[in-house]
């Protein structure tokens, strides 16, 4: 296939297009700056449009662009850059879809945030948004990509936590836990969806690949685990100890109140409902399987 991709250079994108090169696709990649590689193809979020030849060529697209969530306080301004960041890229998408005879497919990001706070209640693709910035934003994001042109098969990619060598949730606990400073955040009740970053490659090449697969999907493990189980696993791991809880006034004051509730303290416990019914083998089915794997790609 050839496969047009936004977002290339992240912590997924990357991984993403390693692997379909691999394994023989070709790959566009979009982005914001003139292009450098022959692949390169600039796409412009003040005209909202992707340069000649638009998605005429390709036949599939994949959306993984976002201003990150957790890199500093939720400010009126970052805020906006987390929502418009997602919601432009994808309606330079949807608007470049219109004109494409030969584009049927469109993976957009989401994530798991889109369920809001909900204790140790399991939901799944079918349960409806939660509340708070982050459910919000989830609902914006999906619903841009729903106006994709009819004909069109729209995968709204649920992400969880990606536990990963190179970045995400693990990366930012690992300075602290090295230091055995780690501990349980809040209660450490509230529930860790969590995928490997090579699973998550695996289910994205098959939302790509698999024509049953339309509408959401939650890209999680099968078995979620609290905050208190992920820190006792990962510092059992590294041989440091996990004692002392994280100060909540103190992360409060670094990241605010907003981003520490929604993000940090807040949890979702979440179910592959789309994995389960199409049979999905996953190759880190445990948290320890996926820390093990992550720390093993870091030598």
């Amino acid at each position: 296939m050839r496969i047009a991709i936004g977002g290339f250079a992240g912590l997924l994108g990357s991984a993403l297009v390693t692997q379909l090169r691999k394994e023989g696709h070709e790959v566009v990649t979009l982005t914001r700056h003139e292009p450098i590689e022959p692949s390169d193809r600039r796409w412009d979020l003040d005209t909202l449009s992707i340069a000649p030849p638009f998605l005429d060529d390709v036949d599939a697209v994949i959306n993984l662009a976002g201003e990150p969530i957790a890199t500093g306080r939720w400010t009126p301004q970052q805020k906006d850059r987390i929502l418009y960041s997602r919601l432009d890229t994808t309606r330079i998408v949807t608007r470049a879809l219109e004109s494409s005879a030969r584009c049927k497919t469109f993976l957009n990001g989401s994530a798991v945030g889109y369920y809001g706070p909900h204790g140790d209640e399991w939901v799944s693709e079918s349960d409806p948004a939660g509340e708070g910035f982050l459910a919000d934003v989830c609902r914006q994001w999906e619903a841009a990509a729903a106006e994709a042109p009819d004909g069109v098969r729209v995968v709204m990619l649920r992400t969880g936590q990606v536990i990963s060598p190179r970045g995400g949730f693990l990366a930012k606990q690992r300075p602290m836990a090295r230091l055995g400073l780690a501990g349980r955040m809040g209660s450490g009740r509230q529930y860790l969806s969590w995928i490997s970053l090579r699973d998550h490659v695996r289910v994205m090449i098959a939302a790509l690949t698999n024509p049953e697969i339309v509408g959401p999907i939650n890209l999680v493990a099968p078995t979620p685990v609290t905050n208190a189980e992920f820190i006792t696993a990962y510092t059992h791991y590294l041989h440091r100890p996990h004692l002392v809880p994280l100060p909540t006034p103190a992360v409060r004051a670094v990241f605010g109140s907003q981003l520490v509730e929604e993000a940090l303290l807040a949890g979702q416990r979440v179910r592959g409902g789309v994995l389960e019914r199409i049979g999905f083998e996953f190759d880190d089915r445990t948290i320890d399987s996926a820390i093990d794997v992550a720390e093993r790609g870091r030598s």
